[in-house]
């Protein structure tokens, strides 16, 4: 129950925000463009708190938080009087109406960049992208790269951790084409380069994992298989688990890892599983049946027992980076046109087939990420935070009428020819856009239910 109110609250929060930016940039650039503003609304339905400043504008918070918008006034939504025709958003010219529209994305850009630029402001981490094992006739072990090396670079780009190792191989997802890894082993300068001959790679994978589908397991730290919780009433305690036992076997298979452990439940949902465990120096036996939850579309057995934490990571495995305020900056600014691009590449991959659409998350899997990166911590949830606000404003510059992008259209089409775009056009456009987005936001809860 904790759990899923924390999932809640950082959702509602996180959409907050985002929205609250974007619809303030619409905001603030309509009242400097003289466009009288009827509403300012965070939020849909009826608002449950309300109030208005000295210009007339209704401030409001309402109870559906999936959303907002600014209302302003317009002669083509109701009457206007006459006097106050001049104020109308319909009666500006093409500039002022293109600047309100792509303000709302722009805010949203500058929202990332402040983001970022405290995430960087406050120092960023990562661990070195070490290779652990190379999988058999992979692409990987094609290319020559062997366990024990560091990659260092995807196609001339620096991949000083695995997050970057990460973004830099997605961005070749469903593509042909060589791909170029340079490697090198920890103690040494010697680089050692190898390209990878790729052919619609994992052209349509629902949720693609490129290291693996490289072949590549990136190393970690042996985990222990010691015990050092059991949750009360799960499948552990049933079993006579105890914190302090050392799992050896499962059905006959030794277990020398803890994450080999958990792969090994995760695929037995509801499965009995014949456990030896070691308890004060002596070997004993035990059955375990695992409990089973749908996660990402898929039954994942679980057991409820905890592991004995890991020793630290050795420091030369870690990369740290300080910032000053200048150079953070000028990183927050690098980062978010970067995850732009991808973004708006992901998108053509979508639209392609190159990328399954399957990746197109709606609102539920948005409040998960949200409420595990809150648990995760601040800078995990600030780098989310900024994530969705570009794809916030990627979204909204696509040119399909009813979003800023379709507006924005409109504007250059007037600039461009002289006359505006009739009303005509104009509505049947705004109903053809409006069925698309429905139809997409309806796709991506079709595909959030089912990652349930």
């Amino acid at each position: 129950m904790l759990d899923t109110l924390q999932t809640v609250l950082a959702f509602v929060v996180t959409l907050s925000i985002l929205v609250a930016v974007h619809e303030f940039g619409h905001f603030w650039v309509a009242r400097r463009c003289g466009v009288k503003v009827l509403r300012f609304s965070i939020g849909f339905g009826k608002p449950l708190i309300s109030w208005r400043d000295r210009h007339g504008t209704e401030f409001a918070v309402a109870g559906i938080p999936l959303g907002g918008y600014v209302k302003m006034l317009d002669e083509r939504e109701g009457d206007v009087p006459p006097e106050e025709a001049h104020l109308a958003f319909n009666r500006q010219s093409p500039g002022k109406r293109i600047a309100i529209a792509a303000a709302g994305p722009v805010a949203n850009f500058v929202l990332a960049v402040l983001v970022y630029w405290l995430v960087f402001m406050g120092g960023t981490q990562g661990v070195a992208p070490l290779v652990g094992e190379v999988e058999e006739g992979s692409l990987a072990q094609q290319a020559g790269l062997v366990a024990g090396q560091e990659i260092v670079s995807v196609d001339g780009k620096a991949t000083p951790t695995w997050e970057q190792l990460s973004i830099r191989l997605l961005e070749r997802v469903g593509e042909t084409g060589e791909l170029s890894i340079a490697a090198k082993y920890p103690e040494s300068d010697l680089i050692y380069e190898s390209t990878i001959v790729l052919d619609g790679w994992m052209k349509g994978v629902a949720e693609p994992d490129p290291i693996a589908g490289l072949g590549l397991e990136l190393y970690r730290p042996r985990v222990e298989p010691v015990i050092s919780e059991v949750v009360a009433d799960s499948a552990a305690e049933r079993a006579g688990m105890q914190a302090g036992d050392r799992l050896v076997s499962a059905d006959g298979e030794a277990i020398d890892d803890w994450m080999a452990w958990v792969e090994y439940v995760k695929v037995r949902a509801e499965t009995p599983i014949e456990l030896e465990f070691e308890r004060n120096g002596q070997l004993q036996r035990t059955t375990i049946t695992p409990a089973g939850r749908n996660t990402e579309g898929d039954r994942v057995g679980f057991v409820g027992m905890a592991v004995v934490p890991p020793p630290p990571l050795p420091e030369k495995w870690l990369r740290e980076y300080h910032y000053g305020p200048v150079e953070a900056f000028i990183a927050a600014s690098h980062k978010t046109v970067h995850m732009s691009v991808f973004t708006v590449e992901s998108i053509y991959k979508m639209i392609t087939g190159l990328l399954s659409p399957k990746n197109l998350s709606g609102p539920i899997t948005i409040a998960k990420v949200a409420g595990a990166s809150a648990e995760y911590g601040l800078s995990a949830w600030l780098n989310l935070l900024a994530l969705l606000s570009i794809s916030l404003a990627v979204l909204n510059l696509l040119p399909v009428p009813v979003l800023d992008g379709g507006h924005i259209v409109y504007g250059l089409i007037e600039l461009v020819s002289g006359r505006p775009v009739t009303e005509k056009i104009q509505m049947v456009a705004n109903q053809v856009g409006l069925a698309m987005v429905v139809c997409l936001m309806v796709f991506a809860l079709y595909n959030d239910v089912l990652r349930l």
